[in-house]
């Protein structure tokens, strides 16, 4: 064992994975080596998600691995989301953790391991400030995770929104932005390290800059972004809000060519009543006009959206609008969970009435339906071209993602033949399956535009 060296688990969202990465940036500033096999690091460390259930449970199982494995000179830190909302129950659970990191304060890793690695402590290191920085004071660390020639950039963290199922604001705090300038001194350092596609992500995307001041916080971002990094090829905005997708962002999003014509949207519901009860906007006459909106001003615009089946007081005909309306509003891609009940949430008292087998059937129709559309809108693309994002070849096939795909959570292009890793290549369209499309490359010359 390596006297400084460190073996990090990420688990979660890609949010998540930013925080990892940026501890790891700041560990190896430090002198420390990352290793892949945790029996030769001196430090091992897990970032956790406790957004629901299975998550928790699967956090809980890896410290626990990890605990049991643990070496004399090994130390232990559980950090993130779990850590940071029952931080003390944590480590009461999983014996063998040497240090509590929370998400606030997650740029002092460095010294919670150095203060871990000092000797025996009768009780585990706790540092769970409250106050969270996003901003200035982060130890020089950038927000970012680096992917092939994809990379996340954290525009803000945590989020004022008040859902009532969602555990969030209790884990990460209110809404805080990080300053347009570090944004972009980011973009432009990713730039230069050959990112070509940069994935703007926040809790709540189109709250940025609210808390600075700024009233069309994201719209603003966009335009000097693109300003200040032209030659960025791809930007993708993941994780906006209804009700916040302004005319002024859409008008950016359709302008700027730069500002892929994709948008993340999570609706979590179709009828007013239960959107009412989830403390979420629900003012459908909106969502209708301002996605039709969207679809005539962004050309060729792709939506992704999620949903949540069975949520306390849902009835048949709650769900049934549900899935009349992802029927006829026919989104490109959809996403589905099964409520997922969470102490300490608004919801909490409304408890989990209804039948867990009664969520799994509304949830497999749901998706049965989507995956018929989804199939339906890919068809839709054989015979056009699209630019392909490529990120790997195997077995003759080369593998990427068009403008529709966001990373590890939408489809895939797979092509005929070797295109070179981490270049734009133009991509003829010859197939399509329920959520990836195939295809051929196709010379410069003889592009067919959608």
């Amino acid at each position: 064992m390596t006297k400084n060296t460190f073996h990090l688990v990420s688990l979660g969202c890609s949010k998540n994975t930013v925080d990892s990465d940026s501890m790891a940036q700041l560990l190896l500033r430090d002198g420390y080596q990352s290793v892949e096999d945790p029996t030769k690091a001196s430090v091992l460390i897990v970032n956790t998600c406790g957004f629901i259930g299975p998550a928790k449970a699967e956090s809980y199982r890896v410290l626990g691995e990890l605990a049991e494995g643990k070496k004399k000179n090994q130390v232990l830190i559980a950090a993130g989301c779990l850590t940071q909302r029952y931080g003390i129950e944590v480590a009461q659970k999983v014996p063998g953790i040497d240090g509590v990191l929370g998400t606030r304060r997650w740029m002092d890793i460095v010294q919670v391991v150095t203060e871990a690695r000092k000797g025996k402590h009768p009780e585990p290191i706790y540092h769970l400030p409250e106050a969270a920085t996003v901003g200035s004071d982060e130890n020089g660390a950038l927000r970012v995770s680096m992917a092939g020639a994809s990379a996340y950039l954290k525009i803000a963290d945590g989020c004022r929104r008040p859902c009532a199922f969602c555990a969030i604001p209790l884990i990460k705090g209110t809404a805080v932005s990080r300053p347009i300038e570090s944004i972009i001194h980011e973009a432009r350092e990713l730039r230069d390290a050959g990112v070509r596609e940069l994935i703007l992500i926040a809790q709540d995307s189109t709250d940025y800059g609210h808390d600075l001041g700024m009233k069309e916080g994201l719209a603003t971002l966009l335009e000097q972004l693109t300003d200040s990094v032209p030659d960025m090829d791809w930007i993708r905005v993941m994780y906006s809000f209804p009700g916040y997708v302004t005319d002024r962002l859409i008008d950016v999003m359709a302008t700027r060519k730069q500002v892929l014509p994709y948008l993340d949207i999570p609706l979590q519901h179709a009828h007013p009543k239960t959107l009412y009860r989830m403390k979420r906007p629900s003012n459908m006459d909106w969502v209708h006009k301002t996605l039709g909106k969207m679809r005539a001003t962004i050309k060729d615009l792709s939506i992704r959206t999620t949903f949540i089946v069975g949520y306390p007081g849902e009835t048949d005909e709650e769900y049934q609008a549900l899935y009349d309306f992802v029927k006829e509003t026919r989104f490109d891609r959809v996403g589905a969970f099964q409520f997922s009940f969470e102490p300490g949430t608004t919801s909490a008292p409304l408890g989990d009435p209804v039948p867990a087998e009664v969520k799994q059937e509304r949830y497999e129709r749901l998706m049965e339906l989507q995956q018929n559309i989804s199939l339906q809108v890919n068809q839709s693309y054989v015979g056009k071209t699209l630019d392909v994002l490529v990120e790997g070849f195997d077995n003759g096939i080369s593998i990427g993602r068009s403008y529709r795909d966001a990373p590890e959570i939408d489809g895939l292009v797979f092509i005929e033949g070797k295109a070179k890793t981490g270049e734009i290549v133009p991509v003829r369209i010859t197939g399509a399956m329920a959520y990836d499309l195939t295809g051929v490359l196709v010379e410069q010359g003889n592009l067919i535009k959608l």
